[in-house]
């Protein structure tokens, strides 16, 4: 019997807080332009692939990606609260600039990538990890031996990246977590492994069409 479950993880397309450096976190930011051209760029990309089901974070970002991408896609989407980001507390809405200025003390914390910091009003790292930890562990046990989408978030991303390469949750960040690219994942026998990650092939041309 095949237990491997295949999980292509994808965040969501590209909002014009990500273009200002804007934390986010589990404010309601919808897709920019840019964002919209990508997600349609992900169903392109999608329709040749079968999947068990799909899967989104409820924050706009992720599940207007979600929507478009599986347009043509057999499957609907469900909504999948622990795909959520990362709440931020106190620093939601602030650029790193601005946070500097407001809560030097959040900032430093935040820059230091603490994991037992909660920004006061949010979710510490460790917290945020094993939420997804376990949130993607009962997805990926429901359809094991099947291909699964899901639509989430840059903090997930780096969340399950870490896990499947023994990377520590607080070290320096130096892989990849770009708009909605292609980031393949292998569930076996309770762990996780990389397969591909951060495959942006199919951006190029839909974003060829846009201005600068």
């Amino acid at each position: 019997m095949n237990t491997c479950t295949r999980v292509c993880l994808i965040r969501h397309g590209e909002t014009d807080w990500n273009r200002e450096k804007r934390v986010q976190g589990q404010i309601n930011i919808d897709l920019n332009a840019r964002g919209e051209m990508q997600a349609q760029a992900l169903a392109l990309a999608l329709r040749d692939y079968r999947f068990a089901a799909a899967y989104s974070s409820d924050l706009a970002r992720a599940w207007r990606t979600a929507r478009i991408a599986v347009a043509e896609l057999d499957i609907a989407v469900s909504p999948a609260p622990t795909l959520r980001e990362r709440h931020f507390g106190i620093l939601q809405g602030l650029t790193a600039a601005e946070a500097s200025v407001a809560n030097p003390s959040a900032h430093r914390r935040h820059m230091e990538r603490n994991p037992d910091y909660d920004y006061e009003t949010g979710e510490s790292l460790n917290s945020f990890a094993d939420r997804v930890l376990a949130g993607l562990g009962v997805l990926a046990t429901r359809h094991a031996g099947a291909s699964v989408l899901a639509f989430t978030h840059g903090g997930v991303l780096d969340v399950m990246y870490r896990a499947a390469t023994g990377r520590r949750i607080d070290a320096p960040r130096d892989f990849s977590l770009g708009n909605a690219a292609l980031n393949w994942l292998e569930y076996r026998l309770g762990k996780w492994h990389v397969i591909a990650w951060a495959d942006s092939r199919h951006l190029q041309a839909a974003l060829d069409e846009l201005p600068g």
